[in-house]
């Protein structure tokens, strides 16, 4: 930690602000793929350490987020005054050691806490990748930036998927661990050697220069850690955003954790075919929903800050009733066809969320307030999609249900309702802001 807490000399603008983004989206695809990997081979584990839906979907969900959300807080605030890169760098090595610990679990036991330690890691990498990112594009910018870092969770379930599933299919369900886990010390160590760390508030300070507003003035003390969660928690701008997402998460999460074993139980596929369709579909419809979204909302907020809200609305809207039809329809043909459009819709809400939090807060505020974000988000997604999921399949079964992770994947669609309200509301909110 001693090399953490002492920040490199800070670059005031980055040179290569494109080396940057694509260092930290290889991150984002590791800090994915790890996570990801207990669904895609959720089949041989269940085989193996005789784990059931219910303890599965808490693997995947309430077990990992206990500490991935949690622990996000006093990172956040950590790196908000310390080093961003620093901290990233230690915690991608966090990460992907304990995978390699998942991958030599000889029990569902040791499973478990390796897992949350997984989730511990995890939870250093995504809130400083936020601010480095706003700290090297200027607004205008950014959606489209987060637009291309958030194709690492696309990237990473796509590898993950395609890799882990081909690879225990040969060599049984723990080497993707090992071998993924090792690739993660190694990029932890380049990491830290060679990404700059920018200065806070840099593009912003240009921005303000350019149109002669303050923006980006960055106050001589460093924000207070209770401050900023107060601020946040009782802004409602930021707790729409992230109740939205949250709600959305709970669809996404509840039904990607499971997507694997479904497509396996209920539609037919086996291994090789999810390493090769599944893949596809995940790599073309989110990559592409994403680099698409945030383009579109750059449009959009151009001429309303309610775009932030607008887009993901709609989006989802029009994905709830493909995911009906991708639940409902036999055989998986079909059934990815649909799952192709549901991916590109379903994740509109990242980017726009992300950016919109960024762009509501101090550039001193941005690491934690990106970590709050991710506490409720991922808690109300992460931690309790899954693990309803898991559940309501063990109790369908228990009731004679035949269908039972279908039947339990019908229950997530409410989720979508709820998460188009709670985006409406934070597009009128942001419309009345504009107006005042």
């Amino acid at each position: 930690m001693a090399g953490v807490a002492t920040a490199p000399a800070q670059s005031a603008a980055p040179r290569r602000p494109g080396v940057v983004l694509a260092a930290l989206t290889f991150v984002y695809v590791l800090n994915f793929l790890d996570r990801q990997l207990i669904g895609i081979v959720a089949k041989p584990i269940q085989d193996s350490l005789g784990v059931t839906d219910g303890q599965l979907g808490l693997i995947g969900g309430l077990y990992f987020a206990m500490f991935y959300c949690f622990i996000a807080i006093p990172v956040g605030w950590f790196a908000d005054r310390t080093s961003r890169v620093g901290v990233l760098s230690l915690a991608c090595a966090i990460w992907s050691g304990a995978t390699v610990a998942c991958g030599l679990a000889a029990n569902y036991t040791q499973l478990v806490i390796a897992r949350m330690t997984v989730g511990f890691g995890e939870a250093g990498g995504v809130p400083p990748s936020y601010a480095i990112i706003t700290d090297t594009f200027p607004p205008g910018r950014r959606a489209a930036a987060f637009g291309i870092f958030n194709l690492g969770p696309a990237l990473g379930a796509a590898v993950g998927v395609a890799f882990g599933a081909l690879i225990a299919e040969r060599f049984g369900w723990r080497m993707p661990f090992i071998v993924i886990g090792a690739v993660g010390i190694v990029t932890a160590l380049l990491l830290r050697l060679f990404l700059r760390e920018p200065a806070r508030g840099a593009t912003d300070a240009a921005m303000g220069a350019a149109t002669g507003a303050a923006t980006g003035a960055i106050p001589a003390e460093k924000a207070r850690f209770w401050s900023t969660v107060r601020m946040f928690f009782a802004h409602p701008v930021l707790m729409l955003a992230a109740l939205g997402s949250g709600a959305t998460q709970f669809v996404t999460y509840g039904l990607g954790n499971f997507a694997v074993l479904f497509l396996m139980r209920e539609k037919g596929m086996v291994l090789h075919e999810i390493a090769v369709w599944y893949a596809l579909v995940i790599a073309i419809g989110m990559g592409g929903g994403m680099i698409v979204s945030g383009r579109v909302i750059d449009r959009m907020t151009r001429r309303s800050r309610a775009g932030y809200a607008i887009a993901p609305a709609a989006s989802l809207a029009v994905a709830m009733p493909f995911y009906l039809g991708f639940v409902y329809v036999p055989g998986w043909p079909l059934a990815l066809a649909l799952l192709l459009v549901v991916m590109v819709f379903n994740y509109v809400y990242l980017s726009a969320a992300v950016a919109l939090v960024q762009d509501e807060v101090r550039p001193d505020q941005r690491v934690l307030a990106g970590a709050l974000l991710l506490l409720v988000m991922n808690f109300i997604g992460l931690g309790l999609g899954p693990t309803w999921v898991g559940f309501a399949s063990d109790a369908f079964r228990a009731a004679g249900d035949g269908h039972a992770l279908r039947t339990a994947l019908y229950t997530l669609t409410p989720f979508y309702l709820v998460a188009i309200a709670l985006f409406v509301a934070l597009a009128r909110r942001l419309a009345r802001e504009a107006r005042a």
